[in-house]
C-alpha cells in the first residue's frame, strides 16, 4: 500500500491539511482495498492551526519510509523552517520520496532548496513573494499545479484537490482517480488555471503622478480603438516620452496597461450582465469577437463563456 505522510507545520492552514487526508484516505482500488495509508506528522507535540490545535500521531520519523510527503500551506509563509524539518525533507528527497506542496506549502518546500532550478506554483497572491524569497525557483502563478516528477506544487485551496487527484491517477490510473474525484465532487480535470481567479485590478499610479489624468481618461474610453499615437496625443507628449513615463511609473507599457484594463472590465461585465460575448468585446474596445476571445483566453486561461459560467 502506498503511504502518504502529511506534514503539519506550525500555523498550518486547516483546509490544506485536511485535503490530502480526506482525498487519499477515501481512495479505493477496484477490488475495494484502500489505495493509501495516511500518516499525519509534526515536529512537536502540538501544532497551531489557527482556530484550534492539532496533535499529530506521528513525529518527523513518520516521514521516513513514506512514498509521498505532502506539505500543506501555512499562514505565515515567511516563517523560518526549522533545521529538523529541513533535514527530514532533504533526507526523504535523497531517498527518492515524492514530495508535494499545497498552496503556501511551497514556501517551506522551497526553503529546503529542493525546488531550486525547477518550475513551481503557489497561490497567486503569494507568487510574487515566493519569487522574491526564492529567486532560484521558476514561479508560474497561472497554473493549478506543477508536476516535476519527484517534486510537485499546487495553487491554493481547491487546487490541492486537483493535485491529489493527479497523483492518484499517476499511482493507480484514471479509473481510480475518477472514482476519487466523484467522492470529492470534483472534475478529474478542471479547465484553465489560476489565471481565471486572479483579480486584475488597475495598478494605481503613484500619488501625485502626472499619469493620473491620463489613466482616468483611458478607463473612460476603453471602447475606443486607441493607438499609441492617440494616447500620446491625449497626454501631450511624444510616444517615446509616453512609453518611458509608463515604464518608470507603472512598470508596463501604455498598450499593455490598456489591454489589462479592457480584460478586467470584460470580466466585470461577464459577471454582472447578460450581454453577449460579442457585445462585451465591443464594449471594451476589441474590434472583433474573435480577437476578444483570443485575448481573453490568453490572459485568463479560459474562454469568456467558461469564465461567465464559473463566476456569474
Amino acid at each position: 500500500m502506498h503511504t502518504v505522510a502529511v506534514l503539519a507545520l506550525d500555523q498550518v492552514i486547516p483546509f490544506d491539511l485536511s485535503t490530502p487526508i480526506e482525498v487519499f484516505s477515501r481512495t479505493r482500488l477496484p477490488d475495494g482495498r484502500p489505495g493509501y495509508q495516511v500518516r499525519v506528522c509534526a515536529e512537536g507535540d502540538e501544532v497551531d492551526a489557527g482556530a484550534f490545535s492539532v496533535r499529530a500521531p506521528w513525529n518527523l520519523e513518520g516521514l521516513q519510509g513514506a512514498d509521498t510527503i505532502i506539505v500543506p500551506g501555512v499562514t505565515d509563509p515567511t516563517a523560518p523552517l526549522s533545521p529538523a524539518v529541513r533535514d527530514a525533507l532533504r533526507s526523504a528527497a535523497a531517498d527518492g520520496t515524492r514530495i508535494a506542496s499545497i498552496c503556501t506549502g511551497a514556501f517551506p518546500l522551497a526553503a529546503t532548496g529542493l525546488l531550486d532550478g525547477l518550475r513551481a506554483t503557489t497561490h497567486w497572491r503569494a507568487a510574487g513573494l515566493l519569487t522574491a524569497l526564492h529567486p532560484d525557483v521558476d514561479v508560474d502563478p497561472d497554473v493549478l499545479y506543477v508536476d516535476n516528477g519527484q517534486f510537485l506544487t499546487s495553487a491554493g485551496a481547491a487546487a490541492g484537490v486537483d493535485l491529489c487527484l493527479h497523483m492518484i491517477r499517476r499511482d493507480y490510473g484514471s479509473a481510480v482517480a475518477a472514482d476519487a474525484a466523484r467522492l470529492s465532487v470534483m472534475p478529474l480535470e478542471r479547465e484553465g488555471g489560476q489565471a481565471q481567479f486572479i483579480v486584475h485590478d488597475h495598478v494605481p499610479a503613484p500619488q501625485g503622478s502626472e499619469l493620473e489624468p491620463l489613466l482616468a481618461w483611458l478607463r473612460e474610453n476603453l471602447a475606443r480603438d486607441l493607438t499609441l499615437a492617440d494616447i500620446a496625443a491625449q497626454s501631450g507628449t511624444s510616444t517615446r516620452t509616453l512609453i518611458r513615463r509608463f515604464r518608470e511609473q507603472m512598470g508596463t507599457t501604455p498598450l499593455q496597461w490598456l489591454h489589462r484594463a479592457r480584460i478586467r472590465q470584460a470580466q466585470h461585465l461577464l459577471e454582472t450582465t447578460r450581454h453577449s460575448v460579442e457585445r462585451i468585446g465591443g464594449q471594451v474596445g476589441f474590434g472583433s469577437a474573435t480577437t476578444f476571445r483570443d485575448r481573453f483566453k490568453r490572459t485568463t486561461g479560459v474562454s469568456p463563456q467558461t469564465y461567465r459560467r464559473t463566476f456569474s
